[in-house]
């Protein structure tokens, strides 16, 4: 996580935060600073500060390549690799994340899946009520 002049970066919440933005590449700005497409961060009614992300973590293919790669850390091998009742759970974690809110995301996690397209469709038909 990077800082910028203007940020309590001792602040409790923004201490607690910091792993975070610094594994998602998040800058932090200062409160007075915040731009249209940067996230506030709220604290009993005040900004404490804005995040934001670079350039690289907003584009698409970055964006879903690395939920692609969060995912197949957490189960600790490559997602061709898993068996079909992990690689369900693993669109579902991906849905979760919002990684399906990306253009053309179904074709790119099939991919990484080793699946068809139909097949990430069904596995996300499966997860919703």
């Amino acid at each position: 996580m990077s800082e910028r002049a203007g940020v309590d970066a001792t602040h409790p919440v923004l201490a607690t935060l910091a792993p975070l933005l610094e594994r998602v590449g998040g800058t932090l700005i200062a409160p007075t600073d915040g731009l249209p497409d940067d996230v506030p961060l709220v604290w009993e009614g005040v900004t404490l500060a804005w995040v934001r992300l670079t350039a690289s973590e907003t584009e698409p293919a970055e964006g879903i390549r690395r939920l692609l790669s969060e995912v197949a850390t957490q189960f600790g091998a490559p997602l061709s690799e898993l068996p079909r009742a992990d690689k369900q759970r693993a669109v579902r974690l991906l849905e979760e994340r919002g990684a399906f809110s990306y253009r053309k995301s179904a074709e790119t996690v099939a991919e990484a899946l080793g699946v068809t397209r139909f097949t990430v469709y069904n596995y996300l038909n499966r997860t919703r009520p």
